[in-house]
Formats: C-alpha cells, structure tokens, sequence
C-alpha cells in the first residue's frame, strides 16, 4: 500500500478537489482500471435503461458469468456522489458476478452538482424497484435480490435496505465497502487519515459540497446512521479498509444493526486505504476482499432461495 501512495505521489497530479466536477469525472475516469485486476470474461453483459420518476432514463449494465445465477445484486458505484460510474466500476462488477455465482446490475445514477440530493437516492430506489419488477423479461426467473455498492454507492445501499424494508421488498443482502454512514465527518478515523491517504478530508468536503446542502445533512437518506429505526433491514456484509476516514462509519453503522438485531458480518482489511478494492493488481487484499464478498453473496442467496 506504501509502495502504491508513492508511486501516486510521484505522478503529481493536480489533486482532485482542485478540479472541476467534469474534470475531476475524466480524471478519475481515466485512471479507474490502472491497478485493476485484468477484465474477466463473462457469459451475458448487457446495457440496460431504467426509468426514473421524473421521466428520466438512468443507464445500467447487468453481468452474468457462466454458471446458473443464484440472485441479483443491484450495485452502486462510488464517487462521492459527484464522480464514478459504470464504467470506472466494470471490473469490479465483472468480479463479483462471477465470485457471488450471480448477476449483477450496476446502476449508472444521476451525480452532483448537476443533479443534487436526493436525486441519486430517488435513483437508486427507482432502480431497485424497477428490478425487482423486471426480473421475468431479463430472464433471471424472481431471483432473490440484493443490494450494494462502496464508498457513497454503500451509502446508497444501506438507504435502499431501510426503503426495501418500509416496502416489504425482502432482500437477501445489503453488501457495502466502506460505506458512509454519518452526518458529520468529525470521528476519529476522519482526523487520524485525513490527508495523504487516498481519499483526503478535502475530497471528502469538495464531493459533499457538490452533492448537499449542510442544512440538509442529518437526513438519514444521506446518514443512515440518523434512520430512526433499522430494525428488520436485510442481513449485512460490510468490508472496511484499516486506513480510511470512512472507517468509524462503517464501524458505527455495523453496531447500529447488530443493535437491532440485523445480522452482520464486518470485514477489516489492515494497513489498506479507501480505494484499496479496486487496485487488485498491485494489493492482495484487493483480491481476498473480492473473494469473501463473492462467497457472502453465494451464501446470502443460498438461503434466501
């Protein structure tokens, strides 16, 4: 992980909260597959459309390997609401699809600033909804279904697993990376890493800027840690990196479930940094995260079968 922060380091770029939106997108963009691990093969990979509420159409792409699929997993990438997608998160799709013996359905939602909270909520439940309807024409025969994402798109997952709940939409999962969970960036982790390890406190306050008003940051669509109740969500699995502000979150957010009696496996990887599941080819523990969360989902959608 030292030997990755500096070889980042050495190539001096202008950092990302110094960028516009657009620009910081084509940079991240860019530089999305450079530590990936190679593009897995798979059986069916198909472009989508999902209508939205408001009459638009949010681009998806669903995954499938060879084997039978044993559910679906809606995915949402991160970004901090204000950059990533589809694209930037393909192999990682294509990873977990073919690890989880699933599909998988990775949801292109609308980003900050154009598009502001809680646009990128309203999406993601406009896109699970339209899922769970869609099954029969997609050919995946009433699948179980579940959720997740990393980063702000575990974020996403977890508001979708209490929207799921409230709607009596069963879910077999809600599966999250490093998740952000609270209304205030203040935790510990976010004092002890916030500078020179990948996702910096100032990357953190340009992509919240961009997604939220301050005024409207204890709404718990944008921390889940606020829901008032999160009793009788789906089961969770969340993934952490030792090294991360988001540390404290998904922490916090793992004890707020097993509180309410909501089954959780919480996974740490030590000595890694935010960012560290998609830098397979030069990070171990890239490669096990992929494999446990793969084996969680198999088993989530085994005994929800």
């Amino acid at each position: 992980m030292r030997s990755v922060l500096e070889r980042m380091g050495r190539l001096r770029h202008q950092p990302m909260h110094l960028l516009t939106p657009q620009e910081a997108r084509a940079s991240y963009e860019g530089a999305a597959d450079v530590l990936e691990v190679p593009r897995r093969a798979l059986a069916r990979v198909e472009d989508l459309a999902v209508p939205a509420r408001d009459g638009a159409t949010l681009p998806a792409r669903l995954y499938q390997g060879d084997g039978p699929s044993r559910g679906v997993l809606l995915y949402f990438h991160g970004g901090g609401f204000t950059i990533g997608s589809i694209t930037t998160h393909d192999i990682l799709c294509r990873e977990l699809a073919a690890l989880g013996q699933c599909t998988v359905v990775s949801l292109g939602y609308r980003l900050a600033p154009e598009h502001r909270f809680p646009v990128a909520v309203d999406d993601a439940w406009d896109g699970l909804r339209w899922l769970a309807g869609a099954q029969g024409q997609l050919g995946l025969g009433g699948q179980p279904l579940a959720v997740g994402g990393d980063s702000a798109g575990g974020t996403l997952a977890a508001v979708c697993a209490i929207l799921a709940r409230d709607a009596q939409l069963p879910l077999a999962l809600q599966l999250m990376f490093y998740p952000g969970t609270a209304a205030r960036q203040v935790s510990a982790s976010h004092r002890r890493y916030a500078h020179g390890l990948v996702l910096e406190q100032a990357h953190i306050e340009y992509f919240f800027g961009h997604y939220i008003d301050l005024a409207q940051r204890d709404d718990w669509r944008f921390a889940p840690l606020n829901a008032p109740d999160v009793e009788g969500v789906a089961p969770a699995w969340i993934g952490l990196a030792e090294c991360d502000p988001l540390f404290d979150d998904g922490i916090g957010y793992g004890d707020r479930l097993r509180a309410a009696r909501v089954p959780v496996d919480l996974e740490v990887w030590r000595g890694v940094t935010h960012e560290f599941i998609k830098m397979g080819r030069a990070i171990p523990e890239a490669r096990e995260a992929h494999a446990v969360a793969g084996r969680a989902l198999a088993a989530a959608f085994q005994t929800a079968a």
